[in-house]
């Protein structure tokens, strides 16, 4: 892996992200996003902004985790915008990015959903 390497399609962002968690580069995962992107992580709560992202990587990549590649759903593309998703290993859920394509041709995620579970469906009430 170059630490310089680019996603030159919305896909290779998602590729790029395990390659540089799994070398433990919070930088390198912070660099996969825009200036003022949001990601919503931990659960619950927002994280904005690259050095956000960054120092919140940090703290996630200090616990040793590992990432297994996912597979990807089909990239829907609209212009310079793009929407990526993956069904998480564990069959729980999803996640999903708006990516944006840079001025570079690049592509850097602006909006991430890492994490989110299907809507439970309402219980009857008991009587």
């Amino acid at each position: 892996m170059s630490e310089n390497e680019r996603a030159m399609k919305p896909e290779d962002l998602t590729r790029l992200f395990v390659e540089r968690a799994n070398a433990g580069d919070a930088a390198g995962i912070a660099a996969l996003y825009e200036e003022d992107a949001v990601m919503a992580y931990p659960p619950g709560s927002r994280t904005v902004g690259r050095a956000a992202i960054r120092e919140l990587w940090e703290k996630v990549l200090a616990q040793g985790p590992h990432f297994e590649p996912e597979q990807l759903l089909p990239t829907l593309l609209s212009g310079d915008l793009a929407l990526t998703s993956t069904p998480p290993r564990d069959g729980s859920g999803a996640r999903a990015q708006v990516v944006r394509r840079q001025p570079d041709g690049s592509w850097l995620r602006v909006l991430d959903q890492p994490e989110f579970n299907p809507p439970t469906p309402p219980t009857a009430p008991t009587e």
